[in-house]
């Protein structure tokens, strides 16, 4: 069986498999203690351990080029700073890909840790990440430069800037949403993505493509896998 693309994000597609079947952006292998389904035992948990794989080579990432902003530039002076939309490992390993689980789950309460995204060396660091509704996004400006952190977003905005070194700002997630893009309006090649989920099982994969999702309630499991552009690279 073959999955397709859910009508496209704004931010990228979403895949949806119920097993480990081939994709259009690779191939998710599903290995570990469980996988999907897990078997119903009462109250069994089990973890979902695979990897997300790129067929065929990946597609060049841009060089930015920082030269508007002489801060930038001297920050990663000698160095080729690439926008890092496909990482694909030697063995194909694809990073980035945001994978999680859909369906209702008992309710729990959101970690009371923020998720944190810094910007350094004018790029947001890490480029995907996940967290809960309900948790809160903290975005720090590590940088001797002025930054803007703006959401494009319908239920998750917000749109602030932070003009000095080590501000931080911080924001409640508030509803569901795969995924939020992050920009900066002052730096056009800063852009980073927030998967929302209302449980704690979701993932990111590594840079060799390989994720983990623990504690699964017992039962048939549908998983989701977002990339950023699994279509040749480009959003």
């Amino acid at each position: 069986m073959r999955s397709g693309p859910n009508p496209p994000s704004k931010a990228g597609p979403t895949y949806r498999i119920a097993v480990a079947l081939p994709l259009c952006l690779g191939v998710l292998t599903l290995t570990g203690a469980s996988s999907a389904p897990i078997a119903a035992q009462g109250g069994a948990t089990g973890t979902i351990t695979g990897r997300v794989r790129l067929q065929g080579p990946a597609p060049p990432n841009a060089v930015i080029r920082m030269g508007a902003d002489p801060r930038c530039s001297r920050a990663t002076r000698g160095q080729r700073i690439t926008q890092d939309v496909v990482l694909r490992s030697a063995d194909g390993g694809l990073a980035n890909a945001f994978v999680h689980l859909e369906g209702k789950f008992p309710a729990t309460p959101a970690p009371a840790e923020p998720v944190t995204i810094d910007q350094h060396n004018c790029l947001f660091v890490p480029r995907v990440a996940g967290a809960r509704v309900g948790q809160t996004l903290q975005i720090t400006n590590s940088d001797p430069t002025a930054h803007n952190v703006h959401s494009v977003s319908q239920t998750n905005g917000f749109n602030t800037s932070q003009p000095k070194q080590g501000m931080v700002y911080k924001v409640q997630l508030k509803t569901s949403e795969v995924m939020i893009r992050i920009r900066c309006d002052i730096h056009s090649w800063m852009t980073t993505y927030v998967g929302v989920i209302p449980h704690p099982y979701f993932a990111v994969s590594g840079a060799d493509g390989t994720f983990t999702i623990a504690r699964v309630p017992a039962g048939r499991h549908t998983i989701a896998i977002w990339h950023e552009a699994p279509s040749g690279g480009r959003g």
